[in-house]
């Protein structure tokens, strides 16, 4: 099987790859990272003797996806399986962030993952079942203020996923959108969860597991993941409530861990 990942380099992005190597998929990885793609390289084909090829990409730039396209169908690769990793999102409210951080959310969580699962999907095996995975996040369950733009960008991959599932079911194509709470990707990403005290380490899930459990949904159905018993009963009751007072609820949580915990690239454009 040929496995292509993007955002390879990140932490669920680099799980992702091992969990594949281990069984036994050769991988095209890309990331805008290429010292950290070469390391997943080797690591990868060293532990699981697979075909690993990488190859450095801008996905927000038309131009650097044409080349990277243009690599594949040089090497004439055809594809079972994407994985739509990449992404990206900041922390702060919506107007202490500069507009370029704002739009390239967009960007790169939507705009990129539709570029590049276009090209994927007219490049697949022919004859031969395709499997597609948008990373989305428990935040597309709800309106997340201080992470409104991102929150809506995974709603967006969230309900393109489903979509896409039942308007290319008849093409063998299963979809599966994964709706992942707080993952241990970065050190960021953990003093973030950190920050949210009781309810940020609930809400974790271990990255290998997420990995292992996410590739065996994939081929088996598709559909909608959320790891986590925890995180599945807070969606559920969730969407019983207002949106309004879930907004506010979620408002009054994420005040206070930011006012404990601020980025410190945030706080050096306020200085």
């Amino acid at each position: 099987m040929n496995v292509m990942i993007t955002g390879a380099s990140g932490g669920l992005g680099r799980a992702l790859a091992n969990e594949c190597g281990r069984r036994g998929y050769n991988l095209f990885l890309t990331d805008i990272d290429a010292r950290g793609l070469k390391s997943i390289q080797r690591g990868v084909e060293r532990q699981f003797n697979v075909t690993v090829t990488t190859a450095a990409c801008d996905l927000t730039s038309d131009e650097s996806v044409d080349e990277l396209v243009r690599s594949i169908d040089s090497l004439g690769i055809r594809f079972d399986m994407l994985l739509n990793v990449a992404g990206v999102d900041y922390e702060g409210g919506f107007l202490e962030r500069s507009g370029r951080d704002i739009v390239r959310i967009i960007s790169l969580n939507n705009e990129a993952t539709l570029r590049i699962t276009h090209a994927l999907l007219n490049r697949r095996r022919e004859g031969l079942p395709f499997y597609l995975l948008f990373t989305s996040s428990l935040a597309s369950m709800y309106p997340m203020p201080l992470k409104a733009t991102y929150a809506a960008s995974k709603r967006f991959l969230l309900d393109l996923a489903v979509a896409l599932r039942e308007e290319l079911r008849d093409k063998r194509v299963n979809v599966l959108a994964l709706c992942p709470g707080g993952l241990a990707t970065t050190r960021e990403a953990m003093r973030g969860i950190a920050a949210q005290g009781f309810w940020g380490s609930a809400t974790t899930n271990p990255l290998e597991v997420v990995s292992r459990k996410t590739i065996d949904r994939l081929e088996a159905r598709g559909g909608i993941y959320i790891p986590g018993a925890l995180n599945r009963v807070l969606t559920f009751f969730g969407k019983l409530l207002p949106r309004r007072w879930v907004a506010a609820a979620i408002y009054r949580r994420w005040q206070k861990a930011q006012e404990h915990w601020k980025p410190a690239e945030l706080s050096a454009e306020k200085l």
